[in-house]
């Protein structure tokens, strides 16, 4: 089954399109966050960002940035959020990797709430965690 983003790069539907290229198309987001939130995608469709090739994932935030910047000059906004859900339970809901390009005007223009944990991590803890990673690479 189809994607959304799949059938507004097939042109199935529309969409307020602002960059295309042979591998990455860009377009306003359906929900408008905030005035220009603009995503990012890869025409060929990889789940999320463990499954994205390195070569097309540096040319997508190459494009991020381009559109990052068409959006610093086009309002007057006051900061920039680049995101990315990989996985239901980070937010996804659309299973093809994209950015979020979302311009702020404003602290309360939208919320992210991030836990502050720092307090219940012991030393050991941070050491343990950054070691996994480490290792991990």
């Amino acid at each position: 089954m189809s994607t959304i983003f799949e059938k507004i790069i097939s042109r199935e539907i529309p969409a307020h399109i602002v960059y295309e290229d042979e591998s990455v198309i860009s377009f306003l987001d359906i929900s408008q966050a905030t005035s220009g939130h603009t995503l990012v995608v890869p025409k060929k469709a990889y789940a999320n960002i463990f499954e994205m090739p390195d070569d097309l994932l540096a040319h997508s935030i190459k494009i991020t940035k381009k559109i990052a910047d068409a959006c610093k000059k086009a309002f007057p906004l006051q900061g920039l959020n680049i995101l990315s859900n990989n996985g239901e339970v980070a937010g996804q809901t659309v299973f093809h990797f994209h950015f979020h390009v979302i311009p702020r005007y404003e602290t309360s223009d939208v919320s992210f709430k991030f836990t502050n944990h720092m307090n219940e991590t012991s030393k050991e803890d941070y050491k343990k965690r950054a070691l996994q990673i480490k290792e991990a690479l």
